[in-house]
């Protein structure tokens, strides 16, 4: 992890923006490469972009480009400036890897692996986007600007049914019900990359202590471990 202590605020937001067009790239790997040739979708304007694509033949990162403008004009007032800059740094340059990227060979054509790693390569790229306080507008900017409309409404709501709508869509326009199963894993596949990048990977351990001096020994794991324990008597 880099340390970021001492330096500027100048320096800071570089860095960041650094790492949202990394964030971005990865992301557009994922897109192009794995969902995009095979009809799949990642959930909210990445899966409106699809559908664009193949009945337009519009270039998917135009049309996320243009589905974003709205957003951003509405959240112009509504976010700080220094996140609607790297936003729309990430936005634009999301939008560029992906068309840049939909001109190569797409690496498989099998669905199911594709899901797999274009899930997981966007849920990398996600997390460091946001691990850079920053975003590609989509779901994110609608769920941030909902929230500045309405305070009661979780961030999390807004964006599942976004993709549960985006999902249906993309089954309706394709009418293939096996887009949106591989879709829905895919998406999975992006909320776990995210708990792993921002909660780490626990693994759960059960430990038995045999003592006569059961209350010592369990107040000094609660004290030293910050731990819970239990005491059976035998």
């Amino acid at each position: 992890m880099i340390n970021l202590k001492g330096k500027s605020k100048s320096q800071i937001i570089f860095f960041e923006i650094i790492l949202t067009i990394l964030g971005s790239f990865i992301m557009a790997i994922g897109v192009s490469q794995f969902l995009l040739p095979n009809q799949l979708s990642s959930g909210g304007v990445a899966g409106l972009a699809t559908i664009f694509y193949y009945l337009f033949n519009i270039p998917m990162g135009v049309a996320i480009a243009v589905i974003n403008i709205p957003l951003f004009i509405f959240s112009i007032f509504k976010v700080g400036k220094t996140f609607f800059i790297k936003s729309l740094i990430g936005t634009i340059t999301l939008s560029i890897f992906i068309d840049i990227l939909d001109k190569l060979e797409a690496l498989t054509n099998d669905r199911f692996l594709a899901c797999i790693y274009g899930g997981i390569l966007i849920g990398v790229g996600t997390a460091i986007i946001l691990k850079a306080n920053s975003s590609t507008g989509g779901s994110d900017m609608v769920s941030l600007l909902t929230k500045e409309y309405n305070s009661s409404i979780k961030t999390s709501n807004v964006i599942v049914i976004i993709d549960i709508v985006t999902i249906i869509l993309n089954m309706i326009f394709f009418k293939q019900i096996e887009i949106g199963l591989y879709s829905a894993i895919s998406i999975y596949l992006v909320g776990k990359m995210l708990d792993i990048f921002f909660e780490g990977i626990y693994f759960t351990k059960l430990v038995y202590i045999i003592s006569d001096k059961t209350e010592e020994v369990a107040k000094e794991i609660g004290e030293k471990i910050k731990k819970g324990s239990t005491r059976a008597i035998w």
